[in-house]
């Protein structure tokens, strides 16, 4: 199928990009628990839910730092689509791009590790991120939330996830060091009513040509949702 997730535009507004104290980390906290509750809906008694059945306005609060990544090889996920947010800290289209491009070099061999147990086991991943900064470049918190999903074929190989930081990216590339990670099991069906829906319960197709990301321009408007669509 094609992974024409994020064609459509935000409406002016929709998408902001909030601080991470005080009541609108508050906002966050609940928008990445809607995320996983939405992720919990759509398994429908299975284990993880299928890349089919996620449809982007069942995650609208953080449609743009969304992705959808494919694993390539163990310990290696390529982002099939992304949203708006993703490419600002990079500095440029990140589809196609390893999901470990967003990560320090000396940090990437701990996210293949769990990559791994995303996929493998199945598990849900939380990443605590942080970038330090610099001339230009304010420091970063971030969080990196990875769930996985089947493919059309029936295994598990697609992951849907998000990317939120606290503030403006400044000059790029932002990259990120990992202050903190947990996996979570995904069990049977009965993982589903045992686990409630909150973020505090979280935390305890066909593959891609190759892609040379472009740069992006900036044309001073972020309030839209970038398209980045495949076939």
């Amino acid at each position: 199928m094609s992974d024409s997730f994020f064609s459509q535009t935000a409406r002016k507004g929709n998408i902001v990009h909030l601080p991470g104290t005080g009541p609108a980390r508050r906002l966050r906290d609940q928008d990445l628990a809607g995320f996983l509750d939405y992720w919990m809906a759509m398994r429908k008694g299975a284990d993880v839910p299928r890349r089919a059945d996620i449809d982007p306005r069942g995650m609208s609060p953080l449609l743009s730092e969304a992705f959808i990544a494919e694993r390539i090889a163990p310990g290696l996920a390529r982002l099939r689509i992304a949203g708006m947010h993703l490419s600002d800290l990079m500095g440029m289209e990140v589809r196609g791009m390893p999901l470990s491009a967003l990560i320090e070099p000396q940090d990437r061999d701990r996210l293949a590790e769990l990559l791994v147990d995303l996929f493998d086991g199945p598990a849900r991943l939380e990443i605590g991120l942080t970038s330090v900064g610099s001339f230009g470049r304010p420091p970063l918190t971030g969080r990196l939330v990875i769930l996985p999903l089947r493919s059309d074929l029936g295994d598990i190989s697609r992951a849907v996830g998000c990317l939120v930081s606290d503030g403006p990216a400044g000059r790029t590339p932002r990259r990120f060091t990992i202050t903190s990670s947990e996996v979570v099991r995904i069990g049977a069906t009965s993982d589903a009513a045992a686990a409630p829906l909150t973020l505090d319960a979280y935390r305890a197709d066909q593959p891609l040509d190759p892609v040379v990301p472009a740069r992006v321009r900036g044309n001073g408007d972020r309030s839209h949702l970038r398209l980045i669509e495949t076939d």
